[in-house]
């Protein structure tokens, strides 16, 4: 059998609601928020029994989301959010845009710092790293041409 997608990346945070509203901003539509809890979701995680709310957010052409996680119980045991960019395991998401400068000053408006400074790839491509909500590392990229 072949793998058929990639269906969400997961992103721990504390606030919920600052964090839907920022990725909002970037473009990403709400697609529901839930509970998640009781002994059969610790089964998969491994943390036994858990409650943990959930906000799924998917991009506008529909082929991806992120799933916003907030951790009631058990509760949060380890913080990667100020990770440098060459820290191992998952970092960040890479997000497309049409216009970086724009996206910048939307986003910086709800907080986001650059983290180095936008550079240009050759003739195909704008580029830069920012720290969102609770310093969450996300990219941009601006196709050029």
């Amino acid at each position: 059998m072949a793998l058929k997608r990639m269906d969400n990346v997961g992103i721990v945070v504390e606030d919920l609601d600052v964090t839907i509203e920022f990725f909002r901003e970037l473009g990403l539509n709400l697609e529901g928020r839930a509970m998640i809890e009781g002994e059969w979701a610790g089964r998969i995680t491994g943390l036994g029994d858990q409650r943990v709310e959930i906000a799924m957010m998917r991009t506008p052409d529909g082929h991806s989301r992120l799933e916003l996680s907030r951790f009631l119980a058990p509760r949060v045991v380890a913080d990667h959010r100020n990770a440098p960019v060459n820290a191992l395991g998952y970092l960040r998401v890479m997000f497309a845009v049409d216009d970086l400068d724009d996206t910048l000053e939307r986003l910086r408006a709800r907080g986001a710092e650059l983290v180095g400074e936008v550079v240009q790839y050759m003739e195909a491509y704008r580029l830069c790293y920012i720290r969102g909500p609770e310093g969450i590392l996300i990219g941009l990229a601006q196709e050029l041409g």
